[in-house]
């Protein structure tokens, strides 16, 4: 059976978060108490994703591979490439064709948080189906705004728009998506749009003409972030936090899923919890170590 690698995207200028990114990229800003990368490896985590490719701009990759390094101080491993200028989200798979070898793939959007109880079951589940691409389908009060996908009642889509004045659904596509092999072929055949980026979209046309294109609705109780603008940054920030203080527990810790999948064992977790004991991230990962989380 073929294994599963993933990417995550965190290239493009950021320029909706002007001024916040004129010097940094927006994936290293801080969504509450951790950067926003660590939210989209969380979900690659959760599907059970072990090897990682992080793709950014030359200006912004040695920032990434400062904060993250190997990856082996979660059981993982990470590897960085360069995307020169934004050409596309499906242009990942051409910058990645090396790293993605003979194995499926998963992309994420370095600027997308998804959190919920039944998330974890629906990636592990969506990450063993090797034969079809799939996407998410998320229901939103204003489709227009965002890619719109329409499923018939066994999951497949049959029909994709990019901001339609009609919709057809009210699901919108988040920025996650899972691939046979075959996308980096089916990615490197397509045609650059009027703007010149090789669409996901045109991806996903060519996977539901083949009948191999499944939707998989994220229903409620999922939330589902995209961290594009100021507002949205604020609004993601407000509830991670939210969570976190009703609860006491950590939305996307990658050291948490790391050690609950056993990647890494109790004392490495300590290790890693040392230098930041005085915050509040740290402590949690103490008592995790400890046994006082459940």
């Amino acid at each position: 059976m073929s294994s599963r690698k993933g990417i995550i995207l965190a290239g493009g200028s950021g320029t909706r978060l002007y001024p916040l990114t004129h010097a940094i990229s927006k994936q290293i800003m801080p969504v509450y108490d951790k950067p926003m990368i660590y939210y989209p490896i969380s979900v690659l985590m959760l599907s059970n994703i072990k090897d990682i490719l992080v793709i950014s701009t030359p200006r912004d990759i040695e920032v990434f591979k400062e904060l993250l390094g190997d990856g082996s101080q979660w059981g993982m491993k990470f590897e960085y490439a360069i995307q020169d200028k934004p050409r596309g989200l499906a242009d990942a798979f051409i910058v990645g064709r090396e790293f993605i070898a003979e194995d499926d793939v998963a992309m994420i959007l370095g600027d997308n948080i998804f959190f919920g109880q039944s998330l974890t079951e629906k990636l592990e589940k969506v990450s063993k189906e090797h034969d079809v691409a799939t996407i998410f389908g998320y229901p939103v009060k204003n489709p227009r705004a965002y890619g719109v996908v329409e499923r018939d009642e066994n999951g497949n889509a049959i029909s994709i728009e990019e901001k339609p004045k009609e919709p057809k659904s009210n699901l919108c596509v988040p920025g996650l998506y899972f691939y046979p092999n075959s996308v980096v072929e089916i990615a490197k055949n397509i045609k650059p749009s009027v703007r010149g980026e090789i669409e996901i979209t045109s991806v996903n046309e060519e996977y539901m003409k083949m009948g191999k294109l499944r939707v998989e609705r994220l229903g409620r109780g999922l939330a589902w972030f995209d961290t594009g603008t100021h507002a949205d940054l604020l609004e993601a920030a407000n509830f991670v936090r939210t969570v976190e203080n009703r609860q006491g527990m950590q939305v996307s810790c990658p050291e948490e899923i790391a050690y609950r999948k056993g990647w890494i064992d109790k004392e490495k977790l300590l290790e890693i919890c040392r230098p930041y004991l005085k915050t509040d991230y740290g402590k949690y990962l103490k008592n995790l170590a400890e046994g006082k989380i459940y």
